[in-house]
């Protein structure tokens, strides 16, 4: 079996936590604290890892997506009406919202590359996310992603091996935790932009599409494990690499206003060619976002609200079609919607750790995994994600409040 029929599912979810956000907060968090935090990274992809092994061992056993599992795990009915609304309003609703900036990154690095501004090609990304996702065809979509993480991946990974790094700051920084001051924001950015609520919904989705009921199991869970591996762990490497390159030319302590100043930065390194050269990293972090949140935002809609989750269903349609829709207005119109973002903020920090929870308990449901329930070491980890989701849940609700009342 080939390497392109083994894989897939992981890099989904890589190319959906690869986005202009990311790159943002890695851009900010190596020109303002070095390779200081670089221990948080390593939490939030074995982080990610746990979480996302527990979400597609559940969606290959019980052949359940997770929205489904979440509707149909509750019996009193206020508490599985409140568990809907809590599902479609922060994935469905926070990834049209999250949308715009996924759309706006793709937008800008294809402006420099060709210097057609900025709304037209916004315009182009949201028909080309659009079509893709029209086709139904779960494998065009898959590879399509695959080339692109393979782009960001050249792109961002060849910078920092160019910078030339010191290897001893970097396992430093990886395995000496410290919290330097003012860091606390980007820590928690750095969590909040690798552990992503919404890919747990689209992977225990997707590996069902991937891996057919009529495979043996027990080969399904083990290349299931081998994709999430090594496709979270080359979302941090790429991660790393930004963090990297960013504390190498940038002067440690500097204020980055957005991702966009870290092309000059390379402009030593790469010549004139730099700004072409990031700006295909962005290009290619903006597209996969702008596929695979509209793709989780249907799929977790889908198993929440009881109909049929597949690419062709018509209600799946809607789901993306609106996610689309309404970040593409946005982008070509160049505002943002302040209200759904910091809505989208305070629900996903909630759900977050609700969902942890909600994984920790089912996959250690014998009754509904057997022999595939969850050992010590993984329930241990879960535990440290949950404690650790949650902080992050209580601290953006207090920027959220203090936002609303300042």
């Amino acid at each position: 079996m080939s390497w392109s029929k083994r894989f897939g599912p992981g890099l989904l979810v890589t190319a959906a936590f690869i986005g202009p956000g990311t790159i943002t907060t890695a851009t900010i968090a190596g020109a303002g604290f070095g390779l200081a935090l670089l221990w948080v990274l390593l939490f939030s992809v074995a982080a990610t890892i746990v979480l996302q092994e527990m979400s597609a061992r559940l969606g290959l056993v019980s052949r359940r997506g997770l929205g489904e599992a979440l509707r149909t795990s509750f019996a009193n009915p206020l508490v599985r009406t409140l568990v809907i609304v809590l599902v479609v309003g922060a994935i469905a609703f926070g990834n049209a919202a999250f949308q715009t900036g996924n759309i706006i990154g793709a937008a800008m690095g294809l402006e420099v590359l060709s210097g057609i501004s900025r709304p037209i090609w916004a315009l182009i990304v949201g028909a080309a996310a659009f079509v893709l996702l029209w086709t139904g065809t779960y494998r065009i979509i898959e590879r399509l992603l695959i080339a692109l993480v393979a782009v960001m991946s050249v792109v961002f990974v060849l910078t920092a091996v160019m910078a030339r790094p010191d290897p001893t700051e970097i396992v430093k920084g990886m395995f000496m935790p410290g919290i330097p001051a003012g860091s606390l924001t980007t820590i928690i950015a750095l969590i909040g932009t690798t552990v992503v609520p919404y890919n747990l919904f689209l992977h225990a989705s997707a590996v069902r599409e991937k891996w057919p009921a009529s495979l043996p199991l027990s080969q399904s869970l083990r290349e299931s494990r081998v994709d999430t591996v090594i496709a979270v762990s080359l979302g941090g490497l790429i991660t790393l690499a930004i963090v990297v390159t960013a504390a190498a030319f940038f002067q440690q302590g500097t204020t980055v206003e957005n991702a966009a100043m870290m092309a000059e930065q390379l402009e030593p390194l790469l010549g004139p060619v730099a700004k072409y050269f990031f700006a295909a990293g962005l290009f290619a972090a903006g597209l996969t976002s702008a596929i695979t949140a509209p793709l989780a935002a249907a799929y977790a809609s889908a198993g929440a609200l009881g109909f049929e989750p597949t690419l062709r269903s018509w209600k799946f349609r809607i789901v993306w079609v609106v996610v689309v829709v309404a970040g593409t207005v946005f982008a070509a119109i160049g505002e943002s919607p302040v209200a759904a973002i910091i809505f989208a903020q305070a629900a996903n920090g909630l759900i977050l750790p609700v969902i942890a929870v909600f994984l920790l308990v089912v996959v250690n449901r014998r009754k509904l995994l057997g022999q595939y329930t969850n050992g010590l070491p993984a329930n241990v980890l879960g535990v440290a994600v949950v404690v650790i989701a949650a902080a992050l849940g209580v601290y953006k609700l207090v920027m959220v409040i203090a936002r609303l009342g300042g």
